[in-house]
């Protein structure tokens, strides 16, 4: 009889817990990670890319279970151009959370820049099997998917003396 009053407690602290924490389908997000995400967002929304992926990565190292972390550092890495770091960081929210339909089309686009536009036709259909009705996400990809890539520049032939 002891020991239930002690896990009384414990219970009944770790709800209070619980509601001030975020919930992504059955975890719970620390509020510490939600409000460093939410720093990113806004590093993201006044183009700050550096700051941005600081701020999801401080997010992660209090919670690694923050999907929106992880692509919130897969868009800061669009945003410097490096197509290859953000298609790894959508895979790591992908793997948290295979629904996540920001996250496919995100890695999408990341797929097209690197020129994998078979693997972006994956993200696609798993867009469109996710959507029941209509989907800007599928339709934005498919857009993607539509436009030429511009070819990399060449790099100047300098001859050797």
């Amino acid at each position: 009889m002891r020991l239930a009053i002690p896990l009384m407690m414990v219970l009944a602290s770790g709800s209070a817990m619980a509601a001030a924490s975020v919930a992504v389908g059955d975890d719970v997000l620390k509020p510490v990670s939600v409000r460093m995400a939410a720093q990113g967002k806004a590093a993201l929304d006044r183009r700050d890319a550096n700051a941005a992926i600081d701020a999801y990565e401080a997010a992660l190292a209090s919670d690694p279970k923050n999907v929106a972390a992880f692509s919130g550092i897969a868009q800061g890495y669009e945003m410097l151009g490096l197509p290859g770091k953000a298609v790894k960081y959508y895979r790591d929210a992908l793997a948290l959370n295979p629904s996540d339909i920001g996250a496919l089309e995100g890695q999408g686009k990341a797929l097209i820049a690197r020129g994998a536009t078979a693997r972006a036709q994956v993200n696609l259909a798993r867009i469109k099997a996710l959507c029941k009705a209509e989907c800007p996400a599928a339709d934005r990809l498919q857009t993607a998917l539509n436009t030429p890539v511009p070819a990399p520049a060449a790099k100047p032939i300098v001859a050797k003396n």
